[in-house]
């Protein structure tokens, strides 16, 4: 079999919150423009930004993401800024998993998975 070496912009429940960093930046296509002079005139594309579409799931707070969404598109908000908050974000998600995940014990996994009398 091969294995790739590439690194993809998937993010994983594994990953490291400098992982998670390197791959937002590196892979979320932006919906900003090409200056920061133009962003702030113009504003953002959030029907094309991918770190707003992921806020759009991870964001708890449906009055921020309408804040952020006004913010980005009115150009006050830049892409660096809005990733920096899907980042956030993601990495406290990922962080709180693992700690869940490290708490999974083989004995705790051979309960879960043994049979139990159904109470009918």
């Amino acid at each position: 079999a091969v294995v790739s070496t590439q690194s993809t912009g998937t993010i994983e429940m594994c990953d490291t919150p400098k992982k998670i960093k390197t791959k937002i930046n590196k892979h979320a296509f932006s919906g900003g423009k090409t200056s920061v002079e133009e962003h702030r005139e113009h504003g953002g594309d959030t029907s094309v930004d991918v770190s707003y579409h992921y806020l759009r799931f991870f964001e708890p707070s449906d009055e921020r993401l309408a804040q952020i969404k006004e913010q980005y598109e009115s150009g006050v908000l830049l892409t660096g800024e809005l990733k920096k908050l899907l980042i956030d974000n993601i990495t406290e998600y990922v962080k709180e998993f693992q700690e869940r995940r490290a708490m999974v014990t083989p004995d705790v996994l051979e309960k879960f998975m043994s049979r139990h009398p159904m109470d009918l």
